[in-house]
Formats: structure tokens, C-alpha cells, sequence
């Protein structure tokens, strides 16, 4: 396989981009970072694709920990799409200083904004602002699927200066404690105990005991279990009542089954 693309995906945005990546690039091979999670990961393709959200302005730990991992050759073309709903901040950068640790660097590195999903601070937008940003997302995945099939080497796309700044700060505060923010989801009397949260967590966080789910502290924020629940049962804090879930309706509920660690 010439190319090769690890992705990190909870309600589809990256899943999507990684695809079309795939699609565009041709012979290639798409990876959920959660399947591998935790092993040394040793290949040797002609090109290694990164794909995955910004959380936090910053990159995800299971994402900085796989990259922690990744056993391949010096002179390999590393890329990397960050998706984004807000700001980026230094996600790609992140990505980057850990590839430089292991003696590995980004060849080129891109930002594609796509719908958000953090809904403690908002709700899905609309259908058709949705719409918009997929028809971007669309076109720029074919210029980056030029530029990385001719070699080209790029630095790494970033926000505003102000926005590194503020988000940099935001990540080194919060990022340590990531896995502990899960306590404040909670399941609402609508749950009807289907298991569909378990079964979409990535990183196996969600058990269903008895009649209720319970969050097991090594959480991504990647909110898979509350915006892929068919009841919308599964709550945060109570910053997300009566607020409209995202799901990328471009991706399937079944293609995180595949993906979860359950």
C-alpha cells in the first residue's frame, strides 16, 4: 500500500476526510488510531496520513500518544489534516514537536474547517450551513491531494497568532486533565440501556451496568457516546438539555462500531 492514513474520528469529521483522502490519493489504506492505540506501530509505506480533530486547541492524547509510537523510516512523507470547528491553534504544530522527538518531522500539514461538535459551549448548526462547509472541505481535500502526490513539503498550517497564543495556554492547563472531565456526563431517564454509547466510545470508555451507563475516567472529549445516543438520553452537566446533536451524516453509526475498543 502506497499511502497509508491514521484517523481519529467520534462523530465522523475526520473519518470523512481521512476517506476522502483515500479516494483522492489512491491505494491507500485508512487506520482508526483507536485500533492501534497503545502499541508500537512499525510500517513502512511511500507516504503516513494524519487525520484528526482539535480539541482544546490542541491535538488529542490518543493521537499524541500513537505518534509517541510510530516506528518508520526518517525519510517517509509524514501529512496531516486537522479538523477544526473553531480555532486550531497549535494542533498541528503539537503533532510536529512530537514527530521531531522521535527524529521524524511533517512534511506538510493542512486545516480543514468542518462543523463543530463541542456542545457544552453550542448545538449542531444547521443542515445547510453544514452542507457549506462539506463543499469546502471537498475542494480542499483535492488541492491537498495534489500537492502531497507531486512531494510538496509545506509548514504546518495555524490560526491567528492570537488564537495560538490563548489556545496554547488553554491546552497546557486543561489537557492533563482530559481523562477526568467525563464526570460530568450523566444518562437522563429517556435512556432505554441499548449499549449504543459503549459500543461508539473509541477508546472503550462507556460500560453499560445495569441500567445506566457509567464513564470510566480515561475519557477523549470526543462526546461519540452523547451525540451518537438515539434517544439523546446522555447529558453534560446540564449544559447540553434540549440542544440539537451532531452526527456527520456522511459516516454511518456502524462505522464506530468498528472502531471502539468493546
Amino acid at each position: 500500500m502506497e499511502n497509508i492514513i491514521f484517523y481519529f474520528s467520534g462523530t465522523g469529521n475526520s473519518l470523512q476526510v481521512a476517506r476522502d483522502l483515500a479516494r483522492e490519493l489512491g491505494n491507500s489504506e485508512i487506520v482508526s488510531i483507536a485500533k492501534v492505540a497503545g502499541r508500537e506501530v512499525k510500517i513502512s509505506p511511500k507516504r503516513i496520513g494524519l487525520v484528526f480533530p482539535v480539541y482544546m486547541f490542541g491535538i488529542p492524547l490518543i493521537v499524541r500518544d500513537f505518534l509517541k509510537r510510530l516506528d518508520v523510516s526518517h525519510d517517509v512523507y509524514i501529512f496531516a489534516v486537522a479538523t477544526f470547528a473553531g480555532a486550531a491553534g497549535e494542533a498541528l504544530g503539537q503533532a510536529n514537536n512530537e514527530l521531531k522527538a522521535r527524529g521524524l518531522k511533517l512534511s506538510s500539514g493542512f486545516l480543514i474547517k468542518m462543523p463543530g461538535n463541542y456542545i457544552p459551549l453550542y448545538e449542531a448548526i444547521s443542515s445547510e450551513r453544514q452542507a457549506k462547509l462539506f463543499k469546502k472541505e471537498s475542494q480542499k481535500v483535492r488541492k491537498i491531494a495534489k500537492l502531497i502526490h507531486s512531494g510538496v513539503k509545506k509548514k504546518p498550517e495555524k490560526s491567528f497568532f492570537i488564537f495560538n497564543i490563548i489556545g496554547s495556554a488553554i491546552y497546557k492547563n486543561m489537557s492533563p486533565r482530559i481523562f477526568g472531565l467525563d464526570k460530568g456526563f450523566w444518562a437522563d431517564d429517556s435512556c432505554n440501556y441499548c449499549g449504543i454509547c459503549q459500543k461508539v466510545c473509541p477508546v472503550g470508555n462507556v460500560k453499560v451496568f445495569g441500567k445506566k451507563p457509567i464513564w470510566l475516567h480515561k475519557c477523549e472529549q470526543c462526546f461519540a457516546c452523547l451525540q451518537w445516543c438515539p434517544k439523546g438520553a446522555i447529558q453534560y452537566q446540564k449544559k447540553t438539555l434540549f440542544k440539537r446533536r451532531y452526527r456527520n451524516p456522511n459516516v454511518s453509526i456502524e462505522d464506530f462500531f468498528d472502531t471502539s475498543e468493546n
